[in-house]
This record gives C-alpha cells, sequence and structure tokens, in this order.
C-alpha cells in the first residue's frame, strides 16, 4: 500500500525516510530516524513497534541486514504480511517483503539505502527509484536525494490505488531549527490529490525559511549592498540604528531568522527584502 526509501547521505552525517502512499496520514505511521544510528521505514500492516525496536537494534552497531532478521523473528503477528527497510550508520541498508503482501510488491538495498513496496504498479517503481537515488550521488542534501528517488517511484507509477498522503523525515546532529534539535526536515501531507508535488513544494519553503545559508555566497553589508538594504528596511518601518538590529527584527517577522549572519546578508534573504 505504500513505497519508501530509507537512506544514509553519501558523508554518513545524516539519515532520513521518503514514503507516499494511498492511505491518510502515512508519515504519522512509517517512517522513524535517529541521528548518528540509522532509520527505518515499517509498511504494509504496519507494525509500530518496529521503530523503537530497529532504532534500539542498531545502537547496539548491529548491522541493518541483522536488523530486519531481528524485527522478523521477533514479530508475533501477520509477518508474510509486514514490509520493512532499515539504514544503519554504515554499509548496507536492510528489506524485508513478507509473502503475502498484495501485488506488485517487492525491494532493493544497496549501500547506505533501501527501498521498498507493497500494492505496486509494478517492479518499475522500485526501479525508477533506485535509478534515481544513484543519479543523484552529487547532490549532497539528503532530503533533496530522497525526494528524487520518491517523484521517480510515483512517475513509475507508484502506489496502483492512486495517491493520498507522503511523507520526509532527515535526521543529522545539530541540523534542527536553532541548532538544538536533531530533526532536520520533518514534512509530512496527509491528504492531497497529488501529494509528491506538494511535498516538494513545501521541501523549497523549508530550505528558504530553515536552512542556513552558503557562506560563499553572503554578501557584506557594505557598501552600495548596506545602503540598499537600510532604504528597504527603513521603507517597511525597521529603522534601529544598527543595521544588523533592524535586519534581524524584519527577519524574525518573516520567519527567515535562521539565515542570518552578523555584517552580511544572505541573496535569497535580500531576494526576499525585495519582495520578490
Amino acid at each position: 500500500m505504500t513505497f519508501s526509501i530509507v537512506a544514509r547521505s553519501a558523508d554518513g552525517l545524516a539519515h532520513g525516510v521518503a514514503v507516499a502512499s494511498k492511505f491518510l496520514g502515512v508519515g504519522a505511521a512509517v517512517p522513524a530516524a535517529l541521528a548518528g544510528v540509522g532509520a527505518v521505514a515499517t509498511q504494509s500492516y504496519a507494525n509500530l513497534a518496529y521503530r523503537p525496536q530497529t532504532l534500539a537494534l542498531l545502537q547496539t552497531g548491529v548491522s541493518a541486514a541483522y536488523t530486519v532478521r531481528a524485527l522478523v523473528a521477533g514479530d508475533g503477528g501477520p509477518v508474510a504480511q509486514r514490509q520493512v527497510g532499515v539504514v544503519g550508520a554504515d554499509g548496507e541498508g536492510g528489506t524485508f517483503t513478507g509473502g503475502d503482501c498484495h501485488p506488485w510488491a517487492g525491494g532493493a538495498a544497496g549501500d547506505g539505502f533501501a527501498i521498498q513496496g507493497n500494492m505496486l504498479a509494478g517492479p518499475q517503481v522500485v526501479e525508477a527509484m533506485g535509478v534515481a537515488w544513484q543519479a543523484s550521488v552529487g547532490e549532497s542534501r539528503l532530503a533533496f536525494r530522497l525526494l528524487a528517488a520518491l517523484r521517480a517511484g510515483d512517475l513509475a507509477g507508484g502506489d496502483r490505488r492512486g495517491r493520498q498522503s507522503a511523507a520526509l523525515l532527515v535526521v543529522a546532529k545539530g541540523m534542527g531549527y536553532g541548532g538544538t534539535s536533531d530533526v532536520w526536515v520533518d514534512l509530512r501531507v496527509d491528504d492531497h490529490p497529488d501529494p509528491v508535488s506538494e511535498l516538494t513544494r513545501l521541501l523549497d519553503l523549508h530550505t528558504l525559511y530553515f536552512e542556513r545559508p552558503d557562506p560563499a555566497l553572503l554578501m557584506p553589508l557594505t557598501g552600495a549592498t548596506a545602503e540598499e538594504v537600510r532604504k528597504l528596511l527603513d521603507g517597511k518601518g525597521h529603522t534601529q540604528p544598527g543595521l544588523d538590529d533592524a535586519l534581524a527584527d524584519w527577519a524574525g517577522i518573516e520567519n527567515l531568522e535562521e539565515r542570518l549572519v552578523a555584517g552580511a546578508i544572505d541573496p535569497l534573504v535580500l531576494d526576499q527584502l525585495r519582495g520578490r
């Protein structure tokens, strides 16, 4: 009833899950992840106990494949209808598809990823996701790699019953809001006619509001740039004597505080200030 990818970033610092389904609020049931440890997707008559069990097992240093075997062995429910994917801090991912899952059902795993789906349009869904995952190796941001794979699966037919919900979860040490959380991205589309496209829109907004600026792109608040910023801020009623203070006052109202750097301005922030 669902297709997902569980993966680790190339540098090993981030872990996450992207999932879509003809199921209400799939993000509330399928994904779980713990920074520096790993991630899991439990689906097809999902056993939600797999989520804490997986993370506890991975914390002991066991492999993703062993974790999958342990989950299945310890499940007293309808294991033949279960599906699960796991990735740990290193090594290959692990995936399991019970023999009684609604067809088409199956998965694939490799270094740092596991892809799985059930009640799919066909094996091409998993295959397309794998191709997209490998093709995005040049993208350093795990959230965008996961979403690219999910989008490929959706375009290949996805859940054969149709579309309803999608979710994206990414964790990494200190990468959450304000540096006080490990939850880097946690976006959910619970009920929508085109949930993967909506998830893409939300990730673009998340990037604007919550990603930190690229130091190489920062513009010093001097000269003509400082003059323009001051004029724009004055026009919006932010007239504090210090330019950094005035910019921070405006940015806090616009939810752009994560992109502030003293003495400089992010080009994306400047575009927003200009009203673009």
